[in-house]
């Protein structure tokens, strides 16, 4: 057992009690457990790691898991929480495995496109938001692809370079980061920019800065997020050479729109026309290089379109979102659920405000839910629409949906 885990676990469960003004024993029967567990709990000398009964602490204190825990965690799907369960093993990989380090094991005898098949699954996973299998995968995935590199020379040496850092982006940065382990994704993106330094090349290093500016805005720094976005952007118009690298572009124009939507402190009309700005560069960008998949991305004209909701959606211009909703068709992007799911999440958060609509705004985060539920059930936004909802007069079909979607993401009713 981690007795310093167990300890502070217990220290905040029994801080989390005392400030509800229960007593161990009423406590103890809310959560379906015995008084000498609890105590045990409390005290260090059991650790809680069953999620069952984190749920059930939680749930009878009202309070978040994230509380007890110490880290995000979701424990009413089982397959997010397995995401969550391989957390541990995917965090001792990315310490362990920096280009100046040796590796632990020896490269796998397999040839390089063998590794490069197993990158493009890792990415596929990511996109079909199937977060369980691709987190328990991945730790293996990034120690072969390290040991195979650090094993290579020359041209074949770079090639494997490359791969890491498809492997680091996006499925292990964005992985990390939409289930809220901001810290680790900062190391993934170090990692991978570890690989790209030496690669010495001006567009793999815009790829290192666009991912760098999704953790800098999950980590709460919209400001500095923007400007490694217009560096990486500054940087990559220098060399347009390719299809691929006006993917990019666009992708930053995106991503910088995003930034500036969390950027509270610019004036609200100074933002949103900064944000139409970069949607029209992003959609000049798309209609150059339509659908494409560069960088296990999918910069294209649909995905600029489900920006432009979700964008409209952070502005908190619900109509706008609502009515731009209505020319995307997201299932135009087939092999990634995940966006799709995206699109018809942030379209039922806009549909919540419009008054008379929210039976509406239900029925799209269920479809939303049924394209990928692993990602909707962690996605803190659809969390907060679904808390806003229970307040809102309701359908009775529409309610009961809503308290089932509710009791699917672990929120207590």
């Amino acid at each position: 057992m981690d007795e310093e885990q167990a300890s502070r676990i217990g220290e905040r469960l029994r801080s989390a009690r005392r400030q509800r003004g229960m007593s161990l024993r009423n406590l103890a029967g809310l959560a379906g457990v015995s008084v000498g567990y609890l105590s045990m709990v409390e005290n260090g000398r059991r650790l809680l790691d069953r999620s069952s009964h984190i749920t059930a602490f939680a749930e009878a204190l009202q309070i978040a898991p994230s509380e007890l825990t110490g880290q995000p965690f979701a424990p009413a799907d089982p397959h997010t929480s397995a995401a969550h369960e391989a957390i541990p093993a995917l965090r001792l990989t990315l310490m362990g495995i920096a280009m100046a380090s040796p590796p632990d094991r020896r490269p796998p005898r397999v040839p390089a496109a063998v590794l490069a098949e197993r990158v493009e699954r890792a990415n596929r996973l990511y996109h079909a938001a199937e977060y369980g299998t691709l987190a328990a995968g991945l730790p293996v995935l990034l120690a072969d692809l390290h040991a195979a590199a650090e094993a290579a020379v020359g041209d074949a040496r770079r090639a494997l370079l490359k791969l890491l850092a498809d492997a680091y982006h996006p499925a292990c940065t964005l992985l990390l980061k939409n289930l809220g382990y901001t810290d680790l994704a900062f190391i993934a993106v170090t990692r991978a920019s570890e690989a790209i330094a030496e690669l010495d090349d001006p567009v793999y290093s815009a790829l290192s800065g666009f991912f760098h500016t999704h953790v800098l805005m999950s980590a709460g720094s919209p400001t500095q997020a923007l400007a490694q976005a217009t560096a990486a952007a500054n940087t990559l118009e220098a060399h347009l050479t390719s299809p691929d690298a006006h993917a990019l572009l666009g992708e930053l124009h995106l991503i910088s729109a995003t930034s500036l939507t969390q950027d509270r402190q610019r004036p609200g009309k100074a933002r949103a026309a900064e944000v139409r700005g970069h949607l029209a560069e992003a959609a000049n960008l798309a209609g150059r290089t339509g659908e494409t998949r560069a960088w296990h991305l999918n910069f294209g004209p649909t995905n600029v379109g489900i920006h432009q909701v979700s964008l409209n959606t952070d502005l908190g211009l619900h109509g706008e979102a609502v009515t731009a909703g209505g020319g995307v068709h997201p299932e135009a992007l087939q092999q990634a659920p995940g966006r799709q799911a995206a699109f018809h999440a942030d379209l039922g958060r806009s549909l919540s405000h419009l008054r008379g609509r929210e039976a509406e705004a239900v029925a799209a985060l269920l479809m939303a839910e049924e394209i990928a539920p692993q990602r909707i059930h962690a996605n803190a936004p659809v969390r907060n629409t679904v808390e806003f909802l229970t307040d809102r007069q309701l359908p009775a079909h529409a309610a009961r949906d809503l308290r089932g979607l509710a009791h699917r993401i672990g929120l207590p009713l």
